[in-house]
C-alpha cells in the first residue's frame, strides 16, 4: 500500500486536531503540519477555551450539535484521565442563558433565587458545568500526539497551496484567515477579540452575559476577562481604552474583580465565515491535480466544535486517500 503524503496547513486548534484525527482514521499515511506560526503564537492561543458553541448562519444546528457533542466527549475523557493537567483540560461551572446545546453540557438548570441575587441587573439565568481548555497547553498536547504518530511539524510560510505539489499528495487547508489568499475565499473575514488575563484565584465559577460579549472565565493559572467583537478590524495591538471597558463590564458582573491584578492583554483575530467550510476540492493547473480538503471558518467557536469537525475532515481526507490509491482506468485500443 502506497504511503499517502498529507500536508495539513495551519497549526491552530483546527489544524492540529485535524492532523491527530487523520493519524487515527487514515492508515498508511505520512502527516506534515505546515505553518508560519505554532503555539504560543497562534490565534488559538488567545482563545479563552470555554466549550460554549456559537451559531453559524450557514451551518445546520444539528451539525453543530453533533460536532459539539463529539468535542465534549473527547475533552471530557481527557479531563477524567491522567492527561488532564498536561492537556490543560478541566471542568468549570457557571451561569448562562438557555442555548441549543443545553442537553450536552452537565447539570443544566435554572438558577435559584439565591444565585440570582448575585446579579441584580438580571431577572433569570441558567447554571451548568462545561469544559475549559488552557489553549496553549492543549495545543502543545496535540503537537505531542502528532509527533508520537511520526508526524512532522514544519515552520514555513506559503503563498500558494500549489507550492506543496508534487511533494504532497493531499493538502488539508486549516489556515483560517489565511484562506483569503490561499483559497481565494472572499467570505472569510476577521472579527477582532481582545481579552485580559488577571490574577483572581478566588473566582471559581464562570460568568457570561446573555449576549456572550462580557465574560469571566477562571482557568488553571489566571482568569480571562472579555471581550470584543470588532468586525473587519485587523489590528493585533491591545487598546488601552478597550481594556478599561472590558475590566469595567466584568466588575459589574463580579465586583470582587476590582482588586484583581491585570497581568496580560491579548488580541486575536477570529476567522469568521457565514458557515464552516468543510469540503473537498480538486485543484487543477497545467495538467497537474492537487486534492484539497478545506476545513476553516470556525470563528469564535473553534474550540467548542474542533474535534467533531476534525473527525469529519479526516473522513474526507480518507476518501481522497482511497481515490489516490485507486488506479485510473486506462483505455485499451
Amino acid at each position: 500500500m502506497d504511503t499517502a503524503r498529507i500536508a495539513v496547513v495551519g497549526a491552530g486548534v483546527i489544524g492540529l486536531s485535524t492532523a491527530v484525527c487523520i493519524s487515527k482514521l487514515v492508515p498508511g499515511c505520512s502527516i506534515t503540519v505546515i505553518s508560519d506560526k505554532f503555539t504560543p503564537d497562534t490565534t488559538s492561543d488567545v482563545a479563552a477555551g470555554m466549550l460554549i458553541p456559537h451559531i453559524y448562519p450557514d451551518t445546520p444546528i444539528h451539525t453543530l450539535k453533533r460536532w459539539f457533542q463529539d468535542t465534549f466527549d473527547h475533552l471530557y475523557a481527557i479531563a477524567c484521565s491522567a492527561e488532564a493537567a498536561d492537556a490543560g483540560v478541566h471542568l468549570v461551572s457557571g451561569w448562562e442563558e438557555v442555548p441549543f446545546w443545553a442537553d450536552v453540557v452537565l447539570g443544566f438548570r435554572k438558577m435559584t433565587e439565591a444565585e440570582l441575587k448575585k446579579f441584580p441587573q438580571h431577572v433569570f439565568g441558567q447554571a451548568f458545568t462545561t469544559l475549559k481548555c488552557e489553549t496553549s497547553a492543549y495545543l502543545s498536547w496535540l503537537e505531542k500526539r502528532i509527533k508520537e504518530s511520526r508526524g512532522l511539524l514544519l515552520t514555513r510560510r506559503l503563498e500558494n497551496l500549489w507550492e506543496l505539489q508534487p511533494s504532497f499528495d493531499i493538502v488539508v487547508n486549516c489556515t483560517g484567515l489565511g484562506s483569503q489568499q490561499l483559497a481565494g475565499d472572499p467570505m472569510i473575514s476577521p472579527v477582532r477579540g481582545q481579552v485580559l488575563q488577571v490574577q483572581a484565584p478566588w473566582v471559581k465559577h464562570f460568568i457570561r452575559d446573555g449576549g456572550g460579549l462580557t465574560y469571566i472565565y477562571p482557568g488553571a493559572s489566571h482568569v480571562t476577562l472579555g471581550g470584543t467583537r470588532q468586525k473587519g478590524d485587523w489590528n493585533l495591538s491591545p487598546d488601552a481604552q478597550i481594556s478599561r471597558d472590558i475590566f469595567s463590564r466584568c466588575c459589574v458582573l463580579e465586583p470582587s474583580l476590582h482588586r484583581a491584578c491585570i497581568t496580560k492583554e491579548k488580541v486575536g483575530l477570529r476567522p469568521v465565515r457565514p458557515g464552516v467550510r468543510l469540503q473537498k476540492e480538486l485543484l487543477a493547473h497545467g495538467g497537474q491535480r492537487l486534492p484539497v480538503v478545506h476545513h476553516y471558518g470556525h470563528g469564535s467557536g473553534g474550540i467548542s466544535v474542533h474535534w467533531g469537525s476534525a473527525m469529519e475532515a479526516a473522513r474526507l481526507v480518507s476518501e481522497c486517500v482511497q481515490a489516490h490509491r485507486t488506479p485510473s482506468p486506462t483505455s485499451k485500443l
